[in-house]
């Protein structure tokens, strides 16, 4: 009789990712962003900086700049988002900060679904973004790999 709990899952209802993955940012305009995948985080989070809040007849938006390449800080996107919460979300090193969040589509190859990211400012990190746990349903993370999808988005900004 099989152990239910050991039983590996069936490889039609997961997609096998690497532990770093080229994504894109559809709604935010960025093409290409290298995030880590990121298990033992439970929050999404996206480098950011000179953010700032704007009160529309919408409700509260943020507008910040985005970097989306450590080496690169000349290249920027301007993006603007609605404000949907605030969360204290408690870091690596066990420091609070008290974040914005926005829901935004995410693209890993030809599958894109919506995802909560909070916005702070990760200049010493050496991931842009962090995928964590919370916006992973349907992938299994094979620690083994990197960029199974691809190196081919960091291209994009080639031609700037």
């Amino acid at each position: 009789m099989k152990n239910k709990s050991l039983e590996f899952c069936d490889a039609h209802d997961y997609e096998r990712v690497g532990w770093r993955e080229w994504l894109a940012l559809p709604a935010l305009d960025v093409p290409a962003v290298k995030a880590k995948l990121d298990t033992g985080a439970r929050t999404s989070a996206l480098h950011v900086v000179d953010l700032e809040t704007l009160e529309t007849q919408d409700g509260l938006q943020v507008r910040f700049v985005l970097h989306p390449l450590r080496k690169r800080p000349q290249i920027e996107r301007v993006c603007q988002a609605p404000v949907i919460d605030q969360r204290v979300v408690r870091d690596s090193g066990g420091h609070q900060e008290r974040r914005y969040v926005i829901r935004t589509p995410v693209r890993l190859g030809q599958r894109q679904w919506p995802i909560e990211l909070t916005l702070t400012n990760r200049d010493n990190m050496l991931f842009r973004m962090l995928l964590g746990r919370t916006a992973m349903q349907g992938l299994v993370i094979d620690p083994q790999q990197s960029y199974r999808y691809g190196r081919s988005l960091r291209h994009y900004y080639r031609k700037l």
